[in-house]
């Protein structure tokens, strides 16, 4: 059950808006041209950041003022079918070390979030660190709210486990390359 711009009176929460941030850190064995190719190249971004459902539809367009619209339907044991929505813009891209983006996530035609998205790329030894920080706005929750954040936390280090499987090559295949990410 969805509540919409409901006043829940606890912190954090504010006209039925609950904001909070959080960061996922982790070292990613690739350097960070390779990482953001992955974000950039339509084709790898496809292998790592796909919504859940059937008969999804992409469009990416990487670089500042484009963004990527997809749509799906995902139906869960016992439920009805949600039509599910993502829509981003680029707000910054300095690669390979920066990436920042806006989106918002529309669930049954319902905006539930929106956030803007911090993606860091630091070299360090044998790949990158990356750092993935993402301040949100809940505009309307799953029943109190409570475990809204841990899903998208959740799903979002599920995509981040996604990226680190395109850049880890065949077993027996020595080091990676951005040539190599762009045969697959």
């Amino acid at each position: 059950m969805v509540t919409e711009n409901a006043d829940h009176g606890t912190a954090g929460r504010a006209s039925g808006v609950r904001h909070e941030t959080f960061t996922i850190s982790r070292h990613v064995d690739a350097p960070p041209v390779d990482v953001a190719a992955a974000f950039g190249d339509p084709a790898l971004r496809r292998r790592w950041f796909r919504l859940p459902g059937a008969d999804a539809s992409y469009d990416h367009d990487f670089r500042v003022g484009g963004g990527e619209t997809a749509r799906s339907t995902f139906t869960a044991l016992d439920t009805a079918p949600e039509r599910l929505e993502y829509r981003s813009w680029y707000i910054d891209i300095a690669a390979p070390h920066r990436i920042v983006y806006a989106y918002k996530a529309i669930v049954d035609e319902v905006l539930r979030w929106t956030s803007l998205v911090t993606v860091h790329l630091r070299a360090e030894s044998e790949g990158t660190r990356l750092d993935w920080t993402e301040q949100v706005a809940f505009l309307a929750y799953t029943g109190n709210g409570d475990t809204d954040l841990a899903h998208l936390r959740g799903a979002t280090r599920l995509r981040l486990n996604g990226l680190d499987a395109v850049l880890t090559p065949p077993a027996g295949s020595g080091r990676r390359s951005q040539h190599f990410l762009r045969r697959q």
